[in-house]
Parts: C-alpha cells; sequence; structure tokens
C-alpha cells in the first residue's frame, strides 16, 4: 500500500518541484518537507491547504484516489463551495478526521476534562488509516509531552495519539492519568494486592507506588498509542 509520504513526494515529482520549491509553497525548510515524505512527520492543515492553492492534488495526496483537478493533461478545476477548503470538504465527508492536540504543561488539570482546555491546533488524519491501527477517529486526542521523565519512550515535545477509549480497570502500557489533579504520561504496572506502579521510562526517575486505598486520586484518561515527533 502506497504510504502518505509516498504519495506526497509523487505529487511533488509531478510537479517538476524539488523539495525545497515544493517546501517554500507552504513556507517550510526542505529538511521538513523531507520529513513529511519520510513519513517521519504530519503536516499540519495550513500546509495542506497551501500546496492545494499551488496546484497539487491533496485528495490524491491524502486518500490515493486523483481528483479532476489532480489529473495529469486535465484543465478542469474543481470548484469548492463558498472558500471552503479540500481539507474541509475531505473532513465533513469523513475522510479525513481532525484530532484537537493539547498541550500537557498548558492544560490546567485538576480534574477538568480535556474538551475545557484550550486546543493548541489541529491535525488531520486519514480515517482509515486510524482505522487500520484500531482507533475511533471520535476517540483520539493529541497530547504535547513535556518534560523528560518518559526519555527512551517519549521526547519532551512529541506529540501523543491518546485512545480515550483504553481505560481499562487493569491497566498495562503508556497511559494518560490524571494524578492527584495533574495530567502525567506514565508506564502503569500492576503489581501484587492491587496496587499500580506508575514507571518513567527514563531510569533516573523512581516509580511511584500507587496503593489501592489511594486509587481514588487517579483516573486513567487514555491509552497512549502513537507517537509523533523528531528523529534524533
Amino acid at each position: 500500500m502506497v504510504s502518505f509520504g509516498e504519495r506526497l513526494r509523487g505529487e511533488r515529482e509531478r510537479m517538476g518541484l524539488t523539495q525545497t520549491q515544493f517546501g517554500d509553497l507552504a513556507g517550510v525548510t526542505k529538511k521538513t518537507q523531507m520529513l513529511y515524505e519520510n513519513g517521519e512527520r504530519s503536516p499540519k492543515a495550513d500546509y495542506l491547504t497551501a500546496i492545494s492553492g499551488a496546484g497539487a492534488d491533496i485528495e490524491y495526496v491524502l486518500t490515493g484516489n486523483r481528483s479532476v483537478r489532480g489529473s495529469i493533461g486535465s484543465s478542469e478545476v474543481s470548484r469548492l463551495e463558498d472558500g471552503a477548503t479540500l481539507v474541509d470538504t475531505l473532513a465533513g465527508s469523513g475522510q479525513l478526521a481532525a484530532v484537537k492536540m493539547y498541550d500537557i504543561e498548558a492544560a490546567a488539570g485538576d480534574g477538568r476534562s480535556l474538551e475545557q482546555e484550550e486546543v493548541e491546533s489541529t491535525l488531520y488524519f486519514p480515517t482509515d488509516q486510524l482505522a487500520a491501527q484500531g482507533l475511533d477517529p471520535a476517540q483520539v486526542v493529541g497530547i504535547k509531552v513535556r518534560g523528560d521523565s518518559m526519555d527512551g519512550t517519549l521526547a519532551d515535545g512529541d506529540w501523543v495519539l491518546v485512545d480515550r477509549s483504553r481505560r481499562e480497570p487493569k491497566p498495562e502500557g503508556v497511559f494518560l492519568l490524571l494524578v492527584h489533579g495533574e495530567r502525567r504520561i506514565k508506564r502503569v504496572q500492576r503489581v501484587a494486592g492491587g496496587a499500580w506502579l506508575l514507571i518513567s521510562d527514563n531510569e533516573h526517575y523512581q516509580p511511584e507506588m500507587i496503593k489501592p486505598e489511594d486509587m481514588k486520586d487517579v483516573e486513567i484518561l487514555g491509552r497512549c498509542e502513537i507517537r509523533i515527533g523528531r528523529v534524533s
């Protein structure tokens, strides 16, 4: 199956542009364009809108289906209603899922739901690709990682997609948690007696024991499923 990055590269080559020239269309560097094409980073909606305005076939890049506009040799231009972008149109059709991205450090915590927090940005993902990962787009949010406690798994500044439907009572894995009113990303391990260990993958941090009588102070907000971050 041809990936998003491969389709993006193919569309750039169809237009006869270098990575530098293509990146300039949307105000990104050659390095960023390279990361998009290698599948190491996902572009934001403003990038997709910009290259669409420059003539790229965004429907093909996102779904693999050629639009009339993007067909080689065609002089026809697809029309969108009342200034809507192609991203808006595809999102409305269900082909793209809008995932709200939150900064875990900026979030106030204190029991507030994420919906009450300020959205830092919105990223769009093909719905079928999320479904292939077993994710319901309606249950997915993005969280920006802060600090170095999860180094080795998640780095400071990474984004992670969190499946809010995964709130199992016997968790094992990396979860977004509300602990004493503070949102944290930790690896959860169950131990004898019904207690949990909240583990930081950075060995410089000690695990935190949550005893059964203290479970009332801990809430699972979702399981961390997909990391989006820089390649070091």
